[in-house]
């Protein structure tokens, strides 16, 4: 994981980066309704937004752990989600949350916060591996600090 990111000071990058991030947590915290609303609000364009969006994190000041969110979506089978535990508890990811919607249409989508910090993989290590799990429909890395 760490030879894909990097520590960079904010004041030599572009300006529209923290303005990705800014948009991203007015959406979070519904100051914002809609990712117009919220682009509008921070003075960057949609395309920008959606360009720069999984790819810009701010930096959490304090404690060395180390948290990610992931969306998965899950066939409706029974053990679908077991599978997916199992496969973080053998990385050594710690589940903080788990959040898992009513199956529709014979998908049900659930999203999981981990904290990274005693993993034995890289997070993109890992979500390869859940990709690879027979009920995992889709994976998608949110956010991580």
């Amino acid at each position: 994981m760490a030879g894909n990111y990097l520590i960079v000071h904010k004041k030599i990058l572009p300006d529209y980066l923290e303005k990705v991030i800014e948009a991203r947590e007015l959406l979070a915290s519904h100051e914002a309704a809609t990712v117009t609303e919220a682009v509008k609000s921070v003075g960057i364009s949609r395309n920008t937004f959606y360009k720069y969006k999984n790819y810009v994190f701010r930096m959490q000041e304090g404690g060395d752990d180390r948290k990610a969110s992931i969306s998965v979506n899950l066939k409706d089978r029974p053990g679908s989600l077991s599978s997916v535990i199992h496969c973080l508890s053998t990385a050594n990811a710690s589940i903080i949350t788990i959040s898992q919607s009513v199956p529709v249409a014979g998908k049900a989508a659930v999203v999981l916060t981990i904290n990274t910090t005693a993993m034995t993989s890289t997070v993109e290590d890992l979500l390869a591996t859940l990709k690879q799990l027979p009920d995992v429909s889709s994976i998608h890395l949110n956010s991580m600090d």
